[in-house]
Formats: C-alpha cells, structure tokens, sequence
C-alpha cells in the first residue's frame, strides 16, 4: 500500500518530478562529465528512483541532452528579456554583454555543461531537434542592432551577427573558464569584483570600439573612472 501511495504521488506532479530530475542531473553533470556523473546520485537528490527517472527523461544520454538542450533553452528565454530592440545600438550591446557576462558567472554549470559538450565534439548535441531553432530568433535580434546602428551612423561595419556574438561569447567564456590558472600565471586574482569590473569595461571598449571605429578610450575610461569612485566611496 505504501509503495502504490508513492507511485501515485510522483504520477500526480509528473512536470515536478521532471524538473526536479532535470536539476539534478544538471548539477550531476556540471560537476562530474557526462562519463563520470552517476544516475543513482541523480535520482536521490530528485527524491526519485532510476524507474522514476527512465520513466520522466529516458537513458542517460537523454538525460544529459535533456540538460543541455534546457540550458540553452534558458540563456536564450533570458536573452529575449533583454528588450534590445527598444535601445540605441551601442546601448543595446552593451547590455548584451554585460548580460552574457554576469549570466556566465551566474551559471557556472552552464560553462561546465559547454565544456564537456566540446570535449565530445557535439556528439549529443548533433541529436537535438530544438537548439537550432532556439537560436535563430536570437541571431535575427543581434542582426537588427547591428543593421540599425549602421543606418542611423552609430557602427561603421555590419558585422555577422553570429561572429558578434561567438566574439561576445569567447571573451567572457576564456576568462572565466581559465581564471584559475590565469591568476596564477600572472599574480592575480581575477575573479574579485574589481577585475570583474575591469573586464567588463574593457570587453565593452573592445566590441564598442570594432562596431564603431572609434578608440577603445572612448568607451573604456568613463566607465573606469566610475568604479575608481565608486571603489573610493565604499572606502570611505
């Protein structure tokens, strides 16, 4: 009787238990590669059991592209947030760069997730039926900023909006991926919220600075004197 009870229970949540499997399992992955994850940690930390877990997501590689495919899913619904078509173009890329860099440090199992999938040359993502059309929107948003900006005088160049973004991507993703080593090589500690900071304005300048044609100096020192003042005043 009590096995029937608890059968029924997870039936009556089915969407429940699933996210909380997907959870776990993204945890599971994060932490551990698709080789080293285990199913039966997933399945206790769901409050589940493999039957349970077969039952909601399927065998392990369904599981994991279940996870990636969610991940994805989930930068990019946070993307569409972003209102960037309502900005002026530099304004609109900025925010998308600051975005991408604190959703990065947010979400450090995303970065982890990526790894792994690279590690596999894409093997499970090649399987998938919906990343490609999540991106798609995506990319046509970068392009209208770009093609907006360059008709109104602000870009000089009409970037790809697919290179904008792995360039975007890229410098976010090195440097977090390797600030543990990167502080070692070069003394120091890259993840403080003042060389945070320092990377952002200077990831800002960078893009700003292509798309315009102007100097990095144009974009980079106002912000940079902003968070000297404001380093100054939480000293005081």
């Amino acid at each position: 009787m009590v096995k029937a009870k608890r059968i029924l229970k997870w039936q009556r949540d089915p969407e429940g238990m699933r996210i909380r499997i997907l959870e776990a399992a993204k945890q599971e992955f994060a932490t551990h590669g698709l080789a080293g994850a285990r199913v039966d940690r997933i399945a206790a930390k769901a409050g589940a059991n493999k039957r349970m877990l077969y039952y909601h997501v399927g065998k392990k590689d369904d599981l994991y592209l279940a996870v990636l495919e969610g991940a994805y899913e989930q930068i990019r619904v946070e993307e569409r947030g972003l209102d960037l078509e309502h900005l002026d173009p530099p304004e609109a890329i900025e925010r998308l760069i600051g975005f991408t860099w604190n959703y990065f440090i947010r979400n450090p199992e995303f970065l982890a997730l990526l790894n792994t999938e690279n590690l596999a040359k894409a093997r499970h993502l090649k399987r998938s039926t919906k990343v490609k059309s999540m991106h798609s929107p995506f990319v046509e948003m970068i392009r209208t900023v770009v093609m907006r900006g360059v008709a109104n005088g602000d870009f000089q160049v009409a970037v790809d909006p697919v290179q904008l973004y792995i360039s975007i991507a890229a410098l976010c993703f090195f440097y977090l991926s390797n600030s543990a080593t990167l502080s070692v090589i070069f003394g120091r500690d890259l993840l403080k919220k003042e060389a945070r900071d320092e990377r952002l304005d200077h990831m800002v300048a960078l893009v700003l600075a292509a798309l315009t044609g102007k100097s990095t100096a144009a974009f980079g020192n106002s912000k940079a004197m902003k968070h000297r003042a404001a380093a100054a005043h939480s000293d005081a």
